[in-house]
Protein backbone atom coordinates (compact mmCIF):
# COMPACT_ATOMS: atom_id res chain seq x y z
CA UNK A 1 0.00 0.00 0.00
CA UNK A 2 2.60 2.23 0.85
CA UNK A 3 4.48 1.92 -2.09
CA UNK A 4 1.58 2.42 -4.21
CA UNK A 5 1.09 5.50 -2.07
CA UNK A 6 4.73 7.06 -2.68
CA UNK A 7 4.46 6.04 -6.62
CA UNK A 8 1.14 7.92 -7.31
CA UNK A 9 2.84 11.09 -5.02
CA UNK A 10 5.89 10.78 -6.89
CA UNK A 11 3.73 10.53 -10.36
CA UNK A 12 2.10 13.85 -9.66
CA UNK A 13 4.44 15.99 -7.33
CA UNK A 14 6.75 18.06 -8.10
CA UNK A 15 8.27 21.30 -6.61
CA UNK A 16 7.69 23.05 -9.82
CA UNK A 17 3.92 22.42 -9.72
CA UNK A 18 2.90 22.76 -6.30
CA UNK A 19 2.01 26.68 -7.03
CA UNK A 20 -0.25 25.03 -9.74
CA UNK A 21 -2.43 22.48 -7.59
CA UNK A 22 -2.84 24.82 -5.13
CA UNK A 23 -4.80 27.18 -7.18
CA UNK A 24 -6.52 24.33 -8.63
CA UNK A 25 -7.63 22.91 -5.52
CA UNK A 26 -8.58 26.17 -3.39
CA UNK A 27 -11.86 26.11 -4.80
CA UNK A 28 -12.59 22.54 -3.46
CA UNK A 29 -13.83 22.19 0.01
CA UNK A 30 -10.90 22.61 2.25
CA UNK A 31 -9.85 19.70 5.38
CA UNK A 32 -9.72 20.49 8.78
CA UNK A 33 -6.34 21.78 9.94
CA UNK A 34 -6.61 22.93 13.72
CA UNK A 35 -3.72 25.26 14.53
CA UNK A 36 -3.49 26.26 18.35
CA UNK A 37 -0.66 28.91 20.03
CA UNK A 38 1.44 28.49 22.33
CA UNK A 39 3.26 31.19 24.24
CA UNK A 40 5.92 30.88 26.96
CA UNK A 41 9.84 31.48 27.68
CA UNK A 42 10.43 33.01 24.56
CA UNK A 43 9.19 30.43 22.53
CA UNK A 44 6.03 30.33 19.90
CA UNK A 45 4.97 26.94 18.99
CA UNK A 46 1.84 26.68 16.50
CA UNK A 47 0.21 23.30 16.64
CA UNK A 48 -1.49 21.68 13.79
CA UNK A 49 -3.61 18.45 13.65
CA UNK A 50 -4.67 17.03 10.61
CA UNK A 51 -6.52 13.57 10.27
CA UNK A 52 -5.41 10.43 8.05
CA UNK A 53 -6.31 11.04 4.56
CA UNK A 54 -5.47 14.39 4.48
CA UNK A 55 -2.79 15.64 1.44
CA UNK A 56 -1.53 18.84 2.99
CA UNK A 57 0.50 21.46 1.50
CA UNK A 58 1.77 23.63 3.30
CA UNK A 59 3.03 27.47 3.79
CA UNK A 60 6.97 28.14 3.14
CA UNK A 61 8.68 28.47 6.00
CA UNK A 62 11.22 30.96 6.07
CA UNK A 63 14.24 30.14 8.67
CA UNK A 64 15.28 27.23 10.38
CA UNK A 65 13.35 25.65 13.07
CA UNK A 66 12.73 22.65 15.81
CA UNK A 67 10.03 20.47 14.64
CA UNK A 68 8.35 18.28 16.75
CA UNK A 69 6.30 15.15 15.47
CA UNK A 70 3.75 14.33 18.21
CA UNK A 71 1.79 11.62 16.41
CA UNK A 72 1.15 10.22 13.38
CA UNK A 73 2.53 9.11 9.93
CA UNK A 74 3.11 10.85 6.79
CA UNK A 75 4.48 10.61 3.38
CA UNK A 76 6.60 13.61 2.67
CA UNK A 77 7.66 14.81 -0.73
CA UNK A 78 11.54 16.18 -0.78
CA UNK A 79 13.46 18.74 -2.25
CA UNK A 80 14.77 16.49 -4.54
CA UNK A 81 10.76 15.19 -5.82
CA UNK A 82 11.62 11.94 -4.02
CA UNK A 83 9.21 10.54 -0.94
CA UNK A 84 9.93 9.52 2.33
CA UNK A 85 7.84 8.05 4.81
CA UNK A 86 7.75 10.41 8.69
CA UNK A 87 6.95 8.53 11.74
CA UNK A 88 6.03 9.94 15.23
CA UNK A 89 7.74 10.54 17.23
CA UNK A 90 9.95 12.99 15.76
CA UNK A 91 12.30 16.12 16.50
CA UNK A 92 14.40 17.51 14.04
CA UNK A 93 15.47 20.73 12.80
CA UNK A 94 14.05 21.39 10.05
CA UNK A 95 15.26 24.33 6.75
CA UNK A 96 13.24 26.89 5.56
CA UNK A 97 10.73 25.67 2.70
CA UNK A 98 7.75 24.17 2.38
CA UNK A 99 6.11 21.22 3.94
CA UNK A 100 4.17 18.86 1.60
CA UNK A 101 2.62 15.26 2.61
CA UNK A 102 -0.28 12.66 2.35
CA UNK A 103 -1.08 12.18 6.36
CA UNK A 104 -1.65 8.21 6.55
CA UNK A 105 -2.24 8.33 10.51
CA UNK A 106 -3.74 11.17 12.39
CA UNK A 107 -0.89 13.58 12.66
CA UNK A 108 0.02 16.64 15.49
CA UNK A 109 2.81 18.56 14.83
CA UNK A 110 4.76 21.41 16.69
CA UNK A 111 6.80 24.00 14.42
CA UNK A 112 8.63 25.90 17.49
CA UNK A 113 10.39 29.19 17.08
CA UNK A 114 12.43 31.20 19.53
CA UNK A 115 10.80 34.54 19.88
CA UNK A 116 9.17 37.01 22.14
CA UNK A 117 6.73 38.32 19.39
CA UNK A 118 2.67 36.92 20.27
CA UNK A 119 1.17 38.66 17.67
CA UNK A 120 -0.16 35.71 15.48
CA UNK A 121 -0.21 38.14 11.89
CA UNK A 122 3.17 39.16 12.98
CA UNK A 123 4.72 35.59 13.41
CA UNK A 124 3.29 34.04 10.28
CA UNK A 125 4.99 36.83 8.51
CA UNK A 126 8.37 36.69 9.80
CA UNK A 127 8.29 32.53 10.13
CA UNK A 128 5.70 31.99 6.78
CA UNK A 129 5.48 32.47 3.38
CA UNK A 130 2.10 32.48 2.11
CA UNK A 131 2.19 32.02 -1.67
CA UNK A 132 0.63 34.83 -4.10
CA UNK A 133 -2.18 32.40 -5.23
CA UNK A 134 -3.21 31.60 -1.70
CA UNK A 135 -3.29 35.69 -0.67
CA UNK A 136 -5.05 36.51 -3.73
CA UNK A 137 -7.89 33.84 -3.40
CA UNK A 138 -8.27 34.49 0.26
CA UNK A 139 -8.50 38.29 -0.30
CA UNK A 140 -11.54 37.66 -2.35
CA UNK A 141 -13.10 35.33 -0.06
CA UNK A 142 -12.74 38.47 2.80
CA UNK A 143 -14.00 40.96 0.33
CA UNK A 144 -16.73 38.83 -0.45
CA UNK A 145 -17.89 37.85 3.38
CA UNK A 146 -17.23 41.92 3.87
CA UNK A 147 -20.36 42.59 1.33
CA UNK A 148 -22.03 39.80 2.89
CA UNK A 149 -22.12 40.86 6.71
CA UNK A 150 -23.57 44.55 5.57
CA UNK A 151 -26.48 43.87 7.64
CA UNK A 152 -24.26 43.54 11.03
CA UNK A 153 -22.36 46.77 10.21
CA UNK A 154 -26.27 48.33 9.55
CA UNK A 155 -27.19 46.81 13.59
CA UNK A 156 -23.96 48.22 14.63
CA UNK A 157 -24.92 51.92 13.58
CA UNK A 158 -28.45 51.39 15.04
CA UNK A 159 -27.21 50.55 18.64
CA UNK A 160 -25.18 53.49 18.60
CA UNK A 161 -28.29 55.67 17.66
CA UNK A 162 -29.55 54.07 20.64
CA UNK A 163 -27.58 54.66 23.19
CA UNK A 164 -26.44 58.16 21.68
CA UNK A 165 -22.91 57.24 20.90
CA UNK A 166 -21.14 58.71 17.64
CA UNK A 167 -18.99 55.95 15.98
CA UNK A 168 -16.20 58.57 16.13
CA UNK A 169 -16.08 58.13 20.16
CA UNK A 170 -16.44 54.17 20.18
CA UNK A 171 -13.22 54.19 17.23
CA UNK A 172 -11.34 56.61 19.59
CA UNK A 173 -12.15 54.36 22.45
CA UNK A 174 -11.65 51.34 20.74
CA UNK A 175 -7.88 52.40 19.47
CA UNK A 176 -6.84 54.34 22.37
CA UNK A 177 -3.63 51.92 23.29
CA UNK A 178 -2.81 52.90 26.41
CA UNK A 179 -5.00 50.06 28.40
CA UNK A 180 -4.09 47.26 26.02
CA UNK A 181 -1.66 44.31 26.98
CA UNK A 182 -0.57 40.72 24.99
CA UNK A 183 -2.13 37.70 25.99
CA UNK A 184 -0.61 36.31 28.81
CA UNK A 185 1.72 33.05 28.42
CA UNK A 186 -0.23 29.97 27.57
CA UNK A 187 -2.23 27.98 24.93
CA UNK A 188 -5.15 30.07 22.25
CA UNK A 189 -7.16 29.23 19.75
CA UNK A 190 -7.14 32.52 18.38
CA UNK A 191 -5.63 35.01 16.34
CA UNK A 192 -6.13 38.41 15.17
CA UNK A 193 -6.38 39.16 10.99
CA UNK A 194 -8.32 41.09 8.93
CA UNK A 195 -12.58 41.05 9.39
CA UNK A 196 -15.46 40.10 7.65
CA UNK A 197 -17.40 42.81 9.72
CA UNK A 198 -15.17 45.93 9.95
CA UNK A 199 -11.47 46.21 10.20
CA UNK A 200 -9.21 44.04 12.21
CA UNK A 201 -11.35 40.65 13.89
CA UNK A 202 -10.51 37.74 15.92
CA UNK A 203 -10.23 34.42 14.36
CA UNK A 204 -11.14 30.93 15.93
CA UNK A 205 -7.80 28.78 14.42
CA UNK A 206 -9.02 25.43 16.51
CA UNK A 207 -12.49 24.38 17.34
CA UNK A 208 -14.34 25.87 20.49
CA UNK A 209 -17.07 24.21 22.05
CA UNK A 210 -20.06 26.44 23.83
CA UNK A 211 -19.59 27.52 27.49
CA UNK A 212 -15.57 27.23 26.50
CA UNK A 213 -13.24 30.10 27.60
CA UNK A 214 -11.80 31.19 24.40
CA UNK A 215 -9.16 34.37 25.81
CA UNK A 216 -9.31 36.11 28.75
CA UNK A 217 -10.66 40.11 27.14
CA UNK A 218 -9.62 42.00 30.07
CA UNK A 219 -7.48 41.47 32.76
CA UNK A 220 -6.56 43.88 35.61
CA UNK A 221 -8.80 47.20 33.77
CA UNK A 222 -6.06 46.40 30.36
CA UNK A 223 -7.94 44.86 27.52
CA UNK A 224 -6.06 41.93 25.94
CA UNK A 225 -6.37 41.22 21.98
CA UNK A 226 -9.84 39.81 22.69
CA UNK A 227 -10.70 42.79 24.67
CA UNK A 228 -9.54 45.26 21.45
CA UNK A 229 -10.70 42.86 18.34
CA UNK A 230 -13.73 40.95 18.79
CA UNK A 231 -16.25 42.11 16.70
CA UNK A 232 -19.64 43.09 17.20
CA UNK A 233 -22.69 40.84 15.44
CA UNK A 234 -26.55 41.08 16.47
CA UNK A 235 -26.17 36.83 16.25
CA UNK A 236 -22.91 36.41 17.82
CA UNK A 237 -21.36 33.48 18.60
CA UNK A 238 -19.25 34.18 21.80
CA UNK A 239 -20.30 36.63 25.04
CA UNK A 240 -18.05 38.53 27.66
CA UNK A 241 -17.93 37.46 30.95
CA UNK A 242 -17.58 39.65 34.16
CA UNK A 243 -15.71 37.70 36.80
CA UNK A 244 -15.78 38.84 40.47
CA UNK A 245 -12.05 40.22 40.69
CA UNK A 246 -13.33 42.31 37.63
CA UNK A 247 -11.98 40.68 34.55
CA UNK A 248 -13.70 39.48 31.80
CA UNK A 249 -13.25 36.34 29.46
CA UNK A 250 -14.82 35.52 26.02
CA UNK A 251 -16.93 32.41 26.52
CA UNK A 252 -18.41 30.62 23.67
CA UNK A 253 -22.04 30.53 23.10
CA UNK A 254 -22.26 27.70 20.35
CA UNK A 255 -19.52 25.52 17.93
CA UNK A 256 -17.15 27.54 16.60
CA UNK A 257 -15.41 26.07 13.64
CA UNK A 258 -11.27 26.29 13.37
CA UNK A 259 -8.85 26.32 10.75
CA UNK A 260 -10.06 24.80 7.47
CA UNK A 261 -7.02 24.29 4.70
CA UNK A 262 -5.07 27.76 5.03
CA UNK A 263 -7.74 30.12 6.27
CA UNK A 264 -8.14 31.42 9.67
CA UNK A 265 -11.49 29.96 10.55
CA UNK A 266 -14.55 31.10 12.11
CA UNK A 267 -14.68 35.01 13.33
CA UNK A 268 -15.59 35.39 17.16
CA UNK A 269 -18.44 37.95 17.51
CA UNK A 270 -20.59 39.39 20.45
CA UNK A 271 -23.39 41.64 21.37
CA UNK A 272 -21.89 44.61 22.20
CA UNK A 273 -25.57 45.06 23.88
CA UNK A 274 -24.74 42.46 26.43
CA UNK A 275 -20.76 43.65 26.44
CA UNK A 276 -22.32 47.23 27.89
CA UNK A 277 -24.66 45.55 30.63
CA UNK A 278 -22.19 43.27 31.50
CA UNK A 279 -20.04 45.66 32.38
CA UNK A 280 -23.03 48.00 33.83
CA UNK A 281 -22.81 51.57 31.18
CA UNK A 282 -21.53 52.54 27.94
CA UNK A 283 -18.26 53.66 28.83
CA UNK A 284 -17.23 49.68 28.83
CA UNK A 285 -17.92 49.79 25.60
CA UNK A 286 -15.52 46.94 24.10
Amino acid sequence: MNELLITQLNNMLSNDNIDSIIENTLDYPQAACPVRHIFGGGVYIREVSISAGVFSIGHIQTTKHMNHMIKGRVIMLNEDGTTSEVVAPQIFEGKPGRKVGLILEDMVWHNIYPTNETDIETLESMFLDKTGVWELDNKCKVDIEYLMNHSVRDDFNTMLSDLNVTAETVRQQSENEIDLIDFPSGCYKVKVSDSYIQGKGLFITSPVLPGEIIAPARIDGKRTPAGRFTNHSPTPNAKMVLLTNGDMDLVAIQDIDGCYGGDHGEEVTVDYRQVIKEKGGVKCQE
